[in-house]
């Protein structure tokens, strides 16, 4: 009578615990690095700063064709203008949707076409001296020279 070869169990546990951990590592490298976290990261960022009113550091996260229509001292002054002296508010709260990524898009009807790009829905709300608003509004996520970088919607 022959016998068939086995391995030993310890090889078989052994291999099954490797799988294993390969696969656990992958799944949260994964989550936690994938495209769809890191945009939400940037918007986030950026509405945390004009959250707290640094405008400057909300305008360097702009895609270079957003810094094309705003350049960076106009726009600290319009979003302070704007928002805190126009409206009476000292901040507002906002939410965040999520991230659907879009095979193509354009800034404006003039373009360009860019690829790697992320909608994401954001909801600011208000409470100043004209009473409580809410503004929605698109924002969409461009991978600019392996960065995460802001736009707006000029498509009308």
């Amino acid at each position: 009578m022959s016998r068939r070869y086995r391995p030993p169990k310890g090889i078989i546990i052994g291999s099954l615990l490797v799988f294993s951990v390969i696969t656990v590592f992958l799944l949260v490298r994964w989550s936690l690095f994938s495209p769809g976290k890191q945009v939400k990261e940037v918007v986030e960022e950026f509405y945390s700063y004009e959250q707290a009113g640094d405008f400057a550091q909300s305008w360097g996260l702009f895609h270079s064709k957003m810094k094309e229509k705003f350049s960076k001292g106009p726009y600290i002054q319009d979003r302070a203008h704007v928002f805190m002296n126009h409206f009476g508010v000292e901040t507002f709260d906002f939410e965040l949707g999520e991230p659907e990524e879009l095979k193509k898009w354009n800034l404006s009807k003039e373009g360009p076409e860019m690829k790697e790009v992320f909608k994401i829905p954001v909801t600011q709300i208000y409470k100043g001296k004209y009473g409580n608003f809410t503004l929605h509004q698109e924002v969409f996520v461009i991978k600019e020279k392996d960065q995460w970088k802001i736009a707006w919607d000029y498509n009308q």
